[in-house]
């Protein structure tokens, strides 16, 4: 003969009535048998709610005619579970097994680590050149009201020499582009003490370049124009709408990894990411710069003035920026970008067979 099913002495509440009622309990076939005084309750296994095992608390069973079991012995509940044929879902025996949490680290890492390398950049780019246009346009618009109210202030430049420096810049691009399919682009002046000599191109086409850059190169109108097609480099390429995306996706990214982060701590590693990441596009758009000067008849060895007038620059602002702590760059402008003698370089150096 077998040995008698095991039994366990428990609480019942049956949904309707805050009281406690005791019942024994036991496993026959497939069913959770419930005896309650004189009545036997059956209940299929397969359709009680069991409870997960833990190290503390007490074990709750839902019914499926929404009656509770409840019993404060944990210890005991466990027992007679193993006793009976009750096995732990394969979730639960899964974090029961340290080297199964191991394995679930380290594939979370790698997981983690290959979605930041690679799964991002390459998400951001795709989802960056399936916004539509108007909602591109959107973000870029939103962006500038943004930094007019932070960063930018109206331009002090005569306005005859603005429409010049957009004129010739229209010529430019015009020529580089005879079948008339440039990118939409505006390009606007603002005073900006806090960016200094600068310029970045925003989502939408919309390009700013500031006063105090225009009087670092006034006598180098062709080295404004080099700029100017660096920046619309970017623009061609949604670069920077493709940066907000990949912030966003980096701030989710740092929420799966830290859960409940704040804010502040999403942004913080997103915006160092992204710096990181745009050093790529940066040298994507100055070759783009590059090869639009020469089709549009600009020597690209113009654009190195620019950068021996901004590293002159900051060598003689180093110990007054030091000492600034409003002083900061954006990461699109071009205060960020890749190293200047490098990029002196490729200008110098750059051939129309490249």
């Amino acid at each position: 003969m077998g040995a008698a099913p095991a039994s366990l002495h428990s609480q019942w509440f049956d949904g309707r009535s805050p009281r406690p009622h005791a019942v024994t309990l036991r496993v026959e076939a497939g069913e959770l048998l419930m005896q309650v005084g004189e009545d036997t309750r059956r209940y299929p296994l397969a359709r009680v709610r069991w409870p997960e095992r833990r190290t503390h608390g007490q074990r709750q069973a839902e019914l499926p005619d929404g009656g509770l079991i409840q019993h404060a012995d944990a210890a005991a509940w466990d027992a007679w579970a193993q006793a009976s044929g009750l096995q732990d879902s394969a979730v639960v025996r899964w974090t029961q097994s340290w080297r199964a949490t191991l394995v679930a680290l380290a594939g979370s890492a790698v997981f983690l680590g290959a979605a930041w390398l690679w799964g991002v950049p390459w998400l951001s780019q795709a989802l960056a050149h399936q916004v539509p246009d108007s909602l591109d346009r959107h973000v870029g618009q939103q962006s500038l009201q943004q930094l007019d109210r932070l960063f930018l202030r109206p331009s002090r430049l005569p306005q005859k020499q603005q429409d010049e420096l957009r004129q010739r810049f229209k010529a430019l691009v015009d020529r580089a582009y005879p079948q008339g399919d440039a990118p939409h682009w505006e390009l606007a002046f603002h005073a900006s003490p806090v960016l200094g000599a600068n310029a970045f191109a925003l989502p939408g086409g919309y390009l700013v370049m500031t006063d105090e850059l225009v009087q670092l190169l006034h006598d180098q109108p062709d080295a404004l124009v080099g700029v100017l097609a660096h920046e619309l480099g970017h623009v061609e390429h949604r670069d920077g709408l493709d940066m907000v995306v990949r912030a966003s996706l980096i701030s989710a990214l740092v929420g799966v990894v830290l859960g409940d982060a704040s804010g502040f701590l999403a942004t913080v590693p997103a915006t160092l990411a992204t710096q990181a990441y745009s050093r790529d596009t940066e040298r994507r758009a100055d070759a783009h710069a590059a090869r639009l000067m020469h089709a549009g008849g600009v020597p690209p060895a113009a654009m190195a003035v620019f950068f021996e007038r901004m590293l002159a620059k900051a060598d003689s602002d180093a110990t007054s920026q030091d000492d600034d702590d409003e002083r900061v760059s954006l990461p699109i402008a071009i205060g960020s970008h890749p190293d200047h003698a490098e990029r002196i370089r490729f200008f110098r150096e750059w051939r129309a067979d490249f």
